[in-house]
């Protein structure tokens, strides 16, 4: 199903959401496009790649991928790896006492790439183990991301409310995330400022309550501020220890805006004694060009306040993120500056980098064709990324490093 071939346009929002095979809106009286990851919302003509049904009483969707990558990422502190990913969602809905139930599951075999995760220069956050800091490598997901319920109700004639409850979910903070943003899920690579931005995806026990208009939307989360832990398999206990707040603003079909801040309770494990405030704003731009042609922008900006311990700074992150389809031929880049403090450690006895805060910029560009069979689409490419790097650190990463990832994906389109 190529929702990037649909007359937007002509979609009418005014019947409380209505889309095909009887989904609507989780939240509200809008179209069920609008839907992204937890309660965030991206533009209604955002393409979404999904098999959907009927059993029973039951709106059913599924939709996913499985990418298998090699990864070369250059300099002295670079590494090679050859690695996959995959993520598996299914969504079922249905009406039930005059409002509506959302029932979602996202599962991931990242688990198996191992607990180090894959090589990635200047990413940082989380643990292999509990007890080494993860740096130049991207963390794998849990396996269960996201086991979910939503229930909204109409109060009013353009005006719903609706609870959210997931274990694991993702609370109302940051924009929606970037596997599930158009530019995320063509870009095979985590973002550098992932944990700026919307780390908080994967959370064991979250809370939310909010108010939805067909483009206004304010809503507020309880969750748990800790990370996941380094077993990527279990569940993990709920504290609801932390909480945020987003407004949003679908001031259009294409646009989508979102502001949000949140105190993170001891997010990390290995610096307990830490809590992080976190301020992220963004914007998101699509624009559907007609029968798989569709363009997608994101500018976001998060800063994270620590609190106590060794970091008490403000730490600010940047993002933009494209990717244009002209048919089967789909191209990508991504643009990050973000504030880094912990690519040396913490301890200044084992290098006088440690704890310092330097400010990197990476730049990747890349694409891929794809062949669709049936309900599927095969897709092979790759990317190159660069970086520009402060001259304190150019003798540990090389004074203009260069990485790349080719890659191969399997992916539901529907």
């Amino acid at each position: 199903m190529d929702h990037g071939a649909m007359d937007h346009g002509a979609m009418d929002h005014s019947m409380h959401g209505m889309d095909m095979k009887g989904f609507v809106g989780a939240l509200g009286p809008y179209s069920m496009m609008r839907d992204a990851s937890g309660t965030a919302w991206q533009p209604d003509t955002a393409p979404m790649w999904a098999i959907m049904g009927r059993l029973g009483g039951w709106s059913t969707m599924v939709h996913g991928f499985a990418t298998l990558i090699y990864d070369n990422q250059g300099g002295p502190r670079g590494d090679r790896k050859t690695f996959s990913t995959s993520m598996l969602m299914g969504s079922a809905q249905r009406p039930l006492g005059g409002g509506t139930l959302t029932l979602r599951g996202m599962v991931s075999l990242d688990p198996l790439m191992g607990k180090r995760g894959y090589p990635l220069l200047l990413a940082s956050g989380e643990s292999a183990d509990g007890v080494t800091k993860l740096i130049d490598r991207q963390h794998p997901h849990d396996a269960f991301m996201e086991l979910s319920a939503t229930y909204s109700h109409q109060i009013t004639d353009g005006l719903s409310g609706f609870v959210y409850f997931g274990l694991p979910g993702e609370p109302a903070l940051g924009p929606a995330t970037f596997m599930h943003r158009f530019p995320g899920m063509a870009n095979p690579e985590a973002p550098i400022s992932h944990h700026w931005l919307d780390s908080t995806h994967v959370t064991f026990g979250v809370l939310t309550a909010g108010l939805a208009t067909k483009g206004v939307k304010l809503e507020g989360s309880v969750f748990t501020g800790r990370e996941p832990d380094a077993n990527r398999w279990d569940f993990e206990r709920p504290r609801f220890d932390s909480w945020s707040v987003r407004a949003t603003w679908n001031p259009t079909a294409n646009l989508s805006m979102q502001v949000s801040h949140g105190f993170l309770k001891s997010p990390e494990g290995l610096h307990p004694d830490e809590d992080v405030r976190r301020t992220t704003a963004s914007i998101t731009w699509n624009r559907a060009l007609g029968p798989k042609r569709n363009w997608q922008s994101t500018l976001a900006w998060g800063r994270n306040t620590h609190l106590g311990g060794d970091h008490a700074h403000p730490a600010d992150a940047f993002l933009l993120d494209s990717a244009l389809q002209l048919g089967r031929w789909t191209v990508f880049g991504r643009a990050e500056n973000v504030d880094k403090d912990e690519l040396f450690g913490d301890e200044a006895d084992e290098n006088p980098l440690a704890g310092q805060a330097f400010n990197v910029s990476k730049f990747s560009l890349g694409g891929y064709h794809s062949l669709p069979v049936g309900k599927v689409a095969f897709d092979l490419g790759g990317l190159v990324s660069k970086y520009a790097l402060p001259d304190a650190i150019k003798p540990s990463y090389g004074s203009s490093p260069t990485s790349f990832m080719l890659f191969a994906r399997i992916r539901i389109t529907g």
